[in-house]
């Protein structure tokens, strides 16, 4: 089974703009057939289509490194069958990619938090999940400054899409032959604000997270662990009491500014803990609508930007890892730049492990091998011993 389908809507291609990309090499009829597996490719053509894609040409038949399960979305009853296939195929590949990264470089997580997930009773019990998860990753209850960081550092990649409204998050895990989860993804529709950023993120964690009982609103609950999460209530209360009957706009814009959430979600959050009551949130909710504050807040939270595909493309690079073409393969743009900086060494080569060395050979092996076998096809079509009927 080929890749071609996940890999054209990875790229957000449809057949007809594939086939323009490849500059009328074939018509939008024959990658139909290429992507049902009903016709092949000549090497030439497969070599121009890989181009267009953005992979080697061998890429288009190679077998997933991981199995991709998607677990939660939002927003689903709105979102067409074509969407959601281009999002999945990106959210997969990305998540591959990184994995194959990772997994090079020698990075594992146990997930053992994971495995360990409770069922919930009721939304409530969410707050003792999100405080079950920051204290086994050490955060306490601070304030947590960079979400992303904390997030990648333990394998759960941060990804963004491009998308309407009618998208807002998805949760992912990839998993081995052997059941196990060895990454995960959590990823939001391309925002605007960083507090936005902040919510999508930490909501799409409950997801992965969470393990609810029959009856409980999985949304609800995603929510209530991306509040408590975000702002622990211990943290809260110590702050501004364990009721209130009058806040302030200033003490709401000092707490928005520290722990990176927008005042609708800070306001949810203290009518959650009981410290507000439903009437005075109702009438904050009522006063920022007036302000025409619900789709743009004053003091607005700087967007945070996800570094770790750059930084350990940067590391595989500099240690002779990946070459060049894999690592563009992988990070496109951003290893093109890092590229142009970064040169591998015979040193860097002898600081790695002996394992690591022996796994950077044996790649260095397969791709040279890849490169002959690919050759051999090409000198077999330029003495006319392969035909390609699908591309005339």
């Amino acid at each position: 089974m080929n890749r071609i389908r996940q890999l054209r809507l990875a790229k957000g291609f449809s057949l007809e703009k594939l086939a323009g990309e490849m500059g009328g090499l074939v018509t939008k009829q024959a990658l139909s057939k290429y992507e049902k597996d009903l016709s092949i490719p000549s090497p030439t053509v497969a070599a121009r289509l890989a181009a267009a894609l953005g992979v080697k040409a061998l890429q288009l038949w190679s077998d997933q490194t991981v199995n991709v399960e998607f677990v939660a979305y939002r927003r689903l009853a709105c979102m067409g069958k074509k969407k959601k296939a281009e999002i999945e195929a990106i959210v997969g590949k990305s998540l591959e990619d990184r994995f194959r990264l990772q997994e090079r470089l020698g990075l594992t997580d146990s997930f053992q938090w994971m495995s360990e997930k409770r069922p919930l009773k009721n939304a409530e019990d969410a707050e003792k999940a999100a405080e079950r998860i920051r204290l086994d990753w050490g955060l306490g209850f601070n304030a947590i400054a960079d979400l992303m960081n904390i997030l990648e550092n333990r394998l759960i990649h941060c990804l963004e899409v491009e998308s309407g409204r009618e998208f807002d998050g998805i949760s992912a895990l990839a998993k081995n032959d052997k059941e196990e989860v060895v990454a995960a993804a959590v990823t939001t529709r391309k925002v605007v604000s960083g507090d936005r950023q902040r919510m999508n993120l930490a909501h799409e964690l409950g997801h992965l997270v969470l393990r609810l009982n029959s009856g409980i609103n999985e949304e609800k609950a995603a929510f209530r662990f991306a509040g408590a999460f975000l702002l622990p209530g211990e943290t809260i209360r110590k702050e501004i009491g364990d009721s209130r009957a009058n806040l302030q706009l200033t003490e709401l814009l000092a707490l928005k500014r520290r722990f990176g959430i927008s005042l609708q979600a800070l306001l949810h959050r203290l009518c959650d803990l009981s410290i507000i009551s439903t009437t005075t949130y109702k009438s904050w909710m009522i006063d920022i609508g007036q302000k025409g504050w619900r789709k743009e807040e004053p003091e607005p939270i700087a967007l945070e930007k996800s570094t770790w595909l750059e930084r350990m493309l940067t590391r595989a690079l500099a240690e002779g890892i990946v070459t060049i073409e894999e690592a563009k393969n992988i990070g496109g743009e951003i290893a093109r730049k890092i590229g142009e900086t970064i040169k591998p060494s015979r040193a860097a080569f002898l600081r790695l492990s002996i394992e690591q060395r022996k796994r950077a050979l044996e790649e260095q092996a397969k791709q040279a091998q890849k490169y002959y076998s690919s050759a051999m096809i090409e000198n077999d079509l330029e003495t006319g011993e392969i035909n390609d009927h699908d591309s005339k």
